[in-house]
């Protein structure tokens, strides 16, 4: 087909390939009469144009997105039997989603709030999603906790606003979070890039080898490119003059061959240690110690390839904390086995039954073959295919082996171990981290929560006081300092 400038192009059709006459002018009936039911491509634009929007994450909506390769760097066979990390130098391709967690899907990217770090691994065995976050702890250990949590973070229902009465009214309810808190209203917390934070699995995982001996892991992935964070100022300012500052930073990075990578870690716990060890290793609040289980390199996550389309690769991506591989699995941590039901569950509302059809979510060297049929985005995979099971038609049928282990910890109470050291608690490593800080971090620290905790209502002094004791029972320097720059701020305004 020739365009009006002469040059030779393919054809507009409707969705039914049919050429489309006319794209510019409305069929009417009459020269300036109403628009007719009869013109298809009038009509079926405007539907589709109702519909091109999917609900938005109701976390993690702000997102960016790339593609690349994991090459495992160290032999970790005696640890676990997934095949992705079976020899050194086996490749594997990867989509990564970097998010923040949570401001809508129209807010900008230099703010101060957690990253999340979502790794989807395409081995030949299905695909594994790492689902984290660029810090090695979080805000809550149980996940019942977190709907209330993340409606603190939302806006308020009567104000339409975020309300930092809310935000600190919870926080200073709830200890365990003093930790996450830190880390937030550290340095690290307004991150410079994506390419300039470190991601973390957060949750401990379960590693099982061939002959059936099982490890727990944390999974740390240290950014090549050196950690580089914003100042409050800095922040504000880029986030007024380019909202998409961090997805531009990633996306022109890869465009000029600059690709951003990450050296992988892995802390391994034997199991028989578990129920011992001085903090409860399945809290996602506390960290394991370096000094306790060394981080040890076992691979390079490189990203190399940008999305041909933002909203098919990036906002339809679905990552599930359930999507193991043989190998590997969870722990009896409750975040995580919560998450393991919610995130899927999520995507089943959010893009639909089927949202693991679409192609950035299909496994890439193997096939899924499942039972499941028909709803919407079903592609009529089963055709005359027998689709349930047992059958008699030659269909596919259970393995037979686990992927893990169970995880029944020894000398455990419910799902958690005990205490077993009276530093397990919600403000010893809160209170660590602070002391490791240079003067002039603990410094920033202190003026950035003092200027979210100030901003509290003046009739709430209860809910700064509570706030406040938490830093204070992580570290008495740290409360008395934070409780100094909280009243002078309060008594400013």
């Amino acid at each position: 087909m020739t365009a009006p400038d002469g040059e030779l192009r393919p054809t507009l059709t409707t969705e039914a390939g049919a050429p489309v006459a006319d794209n510019q002018n409305t069929e009417t009936a009459g020269s300036g009469g109403p628009a007719l039911l009869q013109d298809q491509q009038l009509f079926e634009k405007l539907a589709h144009f109702n519909r091109e929007r999917i609900p938005e994450r109701v976390v993690h909506a702000r997102g960016a997105g790339a593609y690349g390769t994991f090459t495992v760097t160290a032999d970790v066979t005696r640890y676990t039997r997934a095949r992705f990390l079976s020899a050194v130098g086996k490749r594997t391709e990867t989509f990564l989603r970097f998010s923040t967690v949570a401001g809508n899907l129209g807010s900008a990217d230099a703010v101060r709030d957690p990253r999340g770090f979502a790794v989807k691994f395409y081995t030949e065995e299905g695909n594994y999603d790492l689902v984290g976050n660029n810090t090695p702890v979080f805000f809550i250990k149980d996940a019942i906790k977190f709907p209330d949590f993340i409606h603190t973070q939302k806006r308020d229902p009567y104000t339409g606003s975020t309300e930092p009465d809310n935000v600190w009214d919870f926080w200073g309810l709830s200890p365990e979070a003093t930790h996450q808190v830190t880390w937030l209203f550290g340095d690290r917390g307004i991150p410079a890039s994506y390419r300039h934070l470190n991601g973390y699995g957060s949750h401990t995982y379960q590693w099982v080898n061939e002959a059936g001996e099982q490890f727990w892991v944390k999974y740390h992935f240290k950014t090549d490119q050196g950690i580089l964070n914003l100042t409050p100022a800095e922040a504000a300012e880029l986030a007024g003059e380019d909202p998409d500052s961090h997805q531009r930073d990633l996306r022109e990075a890869i465009e000029r061959g600059e690709f951003p990578s990450w050296t992988v870690q892995v802390q391994v716990m034997p199991a028989a240690d578990a129920a011992g060890y001085r903090f409860n290793p399945f809290d996602l609040t506390k960290v394991w110690p370096h000094a306790d289980y060394p981080p040890i390199e076992i691979g390079r996550l490189e990203l190399n390839r940008n999305p041909d389309n933002v909203f098919a690769e990036v906002e339809q991506s679905v990552f599930s904390p359930a999507h193991f591989v043989p190998g590997i699995g969870p722990s009896p941590d409750k975040m995580l086995q919560g998450r393991l039901f919610a995130y899927a569950d999520a995507h089943r509302y959010r893009v639909g039954i089927n949202a693991d059809q679409l192609p950035v979510n299909r496994p890439h060297a193997t096939e899924a073959r499942t039972n499941h049929r028909d709803g919407r985005l079903y592609d009529g995979r089963h055709g005359r295919v027998k689709n349930y099971e047992p059958n008699s038609s030659g269909g596919p049928v259970q393995s037979g082996r686990p992927l893990w282990a169970a995880t029944a910890v020894a000398g455990a109470t419910g799902t958690h171990p005990a205490p077993a050291h009276p530093e397990d608690d919600d403000f010893v490593q809160a209170g660590d981290l602070y002391r490791l800080l240079a003067e002039d971090e603990k410094q920033r620290l202190i003026e950035n929560l003092a200027a979210a905790i100030a901003g509290v209502s003046a009739d709430r002094e209860d809910i700064v006081e509570r706030a406040v004791e938490n830093f204070r029972r992580a570290d008495a320097d740290y409360g008395h300092r934070l409780a100094t720059a909280v009243r002078e701020l309060r008594e400013q305004r």
